[in-house]
């Protein structure tokens, strides 16, 4: 075969009349800022040749995909015919970044870690999504989440809503764990939620600094890296796990994978409702994963200011355009800190969250439709408007 169909998001460049060229950016293709420049995005199924593996590559043969917040937003369009998605972005792309598949192909160099030899082909694989380089500073301290020269899959350079896919195979983890416990089929489904697990694992563990067995947690946003969120840190002994969340739906989802307690934003009291649970004490860790700063900063400021415990540490995860409205008295007072949350990769995250699903964590849930490639358009579309469903992901 030497065509395959892909899901590709076309976009014109028309930077807004303030946006000035980062130092990074590239005039008329990439942007790190792609809510400031990108216009009128449309997404067409379009045929593009079968890859070939360069040197330290391997071919995938995908088998699942799912849909991110991140590929709704970036098909998403402002009341201007701005995206929404405020990230690194260049198109025409083909989307698709929460993948998993088998080696169909491989270079010579492609080393396989979890063999400690070349890659075969029938390995089962997923992909981190930050296309990290390894040789600029940050890759060398230890941060490939914040490379210099940092290529996203699915955002800048063609991802995985296609019938294969060519990635370097220092992105690729074995799910060889995976299929001995659960069998190919749903081996590939969680190979496919590896990727926002990990964004939701880092985000609270190496970012926001994990917690200690008995601490409470609170997660605004129930989306797919909120409830993994809750399952990552149900798992490390949080004692109590607060979801907010107005749909139900999601809600019930979250509380089957940890998730102690739900509070309903809609319903009001919500910081209220926070620092009821737990005894007036208030939380250690605050995840913001819903995207919408304006609304719920001040019950996140509320519950630090009347809780009685220090040292809250709120992580932003969630991408958003808005300005955080943040007091500073809060959080000096009360000995709280901000930090924010870019990815999954480095810090042996990718194998700890395969491990953690081997082991039984079982992320399953989260996927509440499957379609085939050719739905995935309408499907993107569909997800700017309807919340019912928390994991939409293509069956290949």
């Amino acid at each position: 075969m030497d065509q395959m169909s892909t899901v590709t998001l076309f976009a014109d460049w028309e930077p807004k009349p303030d946006f000035t060229l980062g130092p990074k950016d590239i005039d008329g293709k990439l942007s790190y800022l792609g809510s400031k420049v990108w216009r009128n995005p449309r997404i067409e199924i379009i045929d593009k040749s079968v890859p070939v593996p360069g040197p330290g590559q391997v071919i995938v043969q995908v088998k699942a995909c799912g849909i991110c917040g991140s590929d709704v937003h970036m098909a998403q369009e402002d009341s201007n015919g701005y995206i929404y998605y405020p990230g690194l972005t260049a198109f025409p792309c083909t989307l698709g970044h929460e993948l998993s598949g088998v080696v169909v192909e491989a270079a010579a160099d492609a080393f396989n870690r979890r063999t400690g030899k070349p890659f075969e082909a029938g390995e089962p694989v997923c992909a981190e999504e930050m296309a990290w380089c390894g040789a600029c500073r940050p890759c060398a301290d230890g941060f490939p989440n914040h490379c210099e020269r940092l290529q996203e899959i699915g955002f800048s350079i063609d991802g995985a809503f296609a019938q294969y896919i060519a990635l370097d195979s220092k992105y690729c983890w074995s799910l060889k764990e995976l299929v001995d416990r659960y069998g190919e089929e749903k081996a590939f489904l969680l190979g496919s939620l590896v990727e926002p697990s990990s964004v939701a694992y880092n985000a609270v563990i190496e970012r926001g600094g994990g917690i200690r067995p008995g601490d409470s947690v609170w997660i605004l946003g129930g989306g797919p890296i909120g409830a993994g969120a809750c399952a990552v840190l149900r798992r490390a002994g949080a004692s109590n796990v607060i979801i907010s969340e107005p749909s139900k739906d999601r809600a019930e989802i979250a509380r089957k994978l940890g998730a102690t307690h739900i509070v309903d934003p809609g319903e009001g009291g919500t910081a209220e409702q926070v620092l009821e649970i737990t005894k007036g004490v208030g939380v250690d860790l605050i995840l913001e994963a819903s995207g919408l700063p304006g609304i719920v900063w001040g019950d996140i400021e509320k519950v630090i200011w009347n809780g009685r415990a220090l040292n809250t540490t709120v992580v932003i995860v969630a991408r958003a355009d808005a300005k955080i409205p943040v007091t500073g008295e809060v959080f000096q007072v009360r000995r709280a800190q901000i930090v924010g949350s870019q990815g999954h990769s480095g810090h042996g995250t990718f194998p700890r969250v395969i491990s953690a699903m081997a082991s039984g964590m079982d992320m399953s849930e989260i996927v509440t439709k499957k379609i085939a490639l050719d739905e995935v358009p309408k499907n993107i579309i569909s997800l700017q408007t309807d919340r019912k469903e928390c994991k939409i992901t293509a069956i290949l």
